[in-house]
């Protein structure tokens, strides 16, 4: 009789993790705000890069 070398999981630890129930921040920033603000960077380098004074 051969044996049996199957390797099995927990079944509550099968690969799925729940983040959100690890973590609770107490800083919460809309994803609009972090986009402007991104956006708000690219033009100001982008004005920085165009217009960068003689010297």
């Amino acid at each position: 009789m051969a044996k049996n070398n199957r390797i099995s999981m927990p079944q509550s630890g099968g690969g799925l993790v729940r983040y959100f129930d690890e973590f609770k921040s107490k800083f919460e920033i809309d994803p609009k705000v972090v986009i402007g603000l991104i956006v708000a960077v690219i033009v100001i380098m982008f004005f920085l890069h165009k217009f960068k004074p003689l010297g």
